[in-house]
């Protein structure tokens, strides 16, 4: 394919249909601050699954609802059999209810170009439709990167496994901004590495030192984790494990809380630490406030245990396969360390990516109707890249 032309003087208001995808908060939050840049510039319409849709939807116009898939877990595992199970059933209502979606796009909006933060739908619009898609997620860092030997070893199944998927999500898309707070090698054109977006209110968070631990699960199957904090003896701070709560619950140390988005942010920013997962959103803001990280990744998401792999490389956290009581202390008898480690880390990614996304939606504007029409010349009408 030949190269793409200089980014050009290109300011006209466009049409832009943003798809988020709907598992977990994260693509959410960092959606919101781009659309709150872009829907000042141009004319956007949101498509996202999930519970990500009433958080967009409390801030844009123009957001629809669609049925995306989503994940079940046991334990701290994501469950593949009940995960099949709950999709084949989700999909009997999602599939019709999103093709009436689809023809309501084609026939009101008719976007030029598609933002997809790995979310499906929006891609598939665009492919169909030959319109420029532009790639912003931190998942496309598992393909389009090279990764050590050393760092996958003993994960080399599970990356190529991973890394099929996440190639596979979105092939030839004409940008990928790939947000990360590490720099692996780039491995392919048409790929920019950016810092993280962050929320205003954490941009806005002062870090302050404290004594408790942040603890954050998504899986609320993750029944043996109350047992091993309570022998910690420390003050924990629990979100997640608990979503039907309306107020904060004492059991000894641990206090249970209630979702509020400045109750969590205060946590962190106060926190002597963070035991979570492996979800890149809140390690990326761990990271940026400084704070040491405890990452147990979800079983059968090798993206988290990416995440992971690296933090502990940086020297900003550990990675444990499971949380167990020494592994917890080993944790806190690092957490110095780490502190070190953290103090050299500064970022500017909103600034960045909004600089880039701008730059990719000027170019694409000049490749509309012609862009995929050039990846299949290289690739074939079926496979992109």
């Amino acid at each position: 394919m030949r190269a793409l032309a200089p980014y050009p003087a290109y300011s006209q208001a466009m049409r832009i249909l943003y798809g988020v995808v709907g598992e977990g908060m994260g693509h959410a939050t960092r959606s919101r601050v781009l659309l709150e840049e872009l829907t000042r510039e141009h004319e956007v319409h949101i498509v996202v699954s999930g519970r990500a849709k009433d958080y967009l939807a409390q801030r844009f116009q123009n957001v629809r609802g669609i049925w995306g898939l989503t994940l079940a877990y046991q334990g701290n595992s994501v469950s593949k059999w009940q995960t099949l199970l709950q999709n084949l059933s989700g999909a009997l209502k999602g599939w019709p209810h999103n093709l009436r979606q689809y023809l309501e796009l084609v026939e009101d909006f008719r976007p030029d170009v598609v933002v997809s933060d790995f979310e499906s739908f929006s891609y598939l619009f665009g492919r169909t439709h030959r319109l420029p898609v532009i790639s912003v997620d931190n998942m496309q860092i598992i393909n389009r990167c090279s990764h050590e030997t050393a760092l996958l070893s003993g994960f080399e199944d599970a990356f190529e496994g991973t890394r099929a998927i996440v190639k596979s999500k979105l092939p030839g898309c004409f940008h990928y901004l790939v947000t990360t707070f590490f720099y692996p090698p780039v491995r392919k054109e048409r790929t920019t590495l950016l810092p993280s977006i962050l929320r205003p209110e954490i941009l806005e968070a002062r870090s302050e030192p404290g004594e408790h631990l942040l603890v954050y699960q998504t899986a609320t199957t993750n029944t043996s984790l109350p047992d091993i904090l309570k022998q910690s003896g420390l003050p924990c701070r629990i979100y997640g494990m608990r979503r039907d709560l309306t107020g904060e619950l004492q059991d000894g140390n641990l206090t249970y809380r209630p979702f509020s988005e400045q109750g969590f942010i205060d946590d962190l920013r106060t926190a002597r630490a963070v035991v979570a997962s492996g979800g890149y959103t809140l390690m990326s803001e761990a990271v940026y406030l400084h704070k040491p990280m405890l990452s147990i990744p979800v079983k059968g998401q090798f993206e988290q245990v990416l995440n992971a792999l690296y933090l502990e490389k940086l020297g900003y956290g550990m990675y444990a396969r499971e949380l167990t009581l020494d592994g917890l202390r080993e944790f806190l008898g690092r957490v110095p360390r780490c502190e070190e480690a953290l103090k050299g880390y500064e970022q500017e990614g909103n600034v960045k990516m909004m600089a880039a996304l701008r730059e990719q939606i000027a170019r694409a504007a000049e490749y509309k109707g012609r862009w995929w029409e050039e990846v299949e010349q290289v690739w074939g009408p079926r496979r992109g890249e």
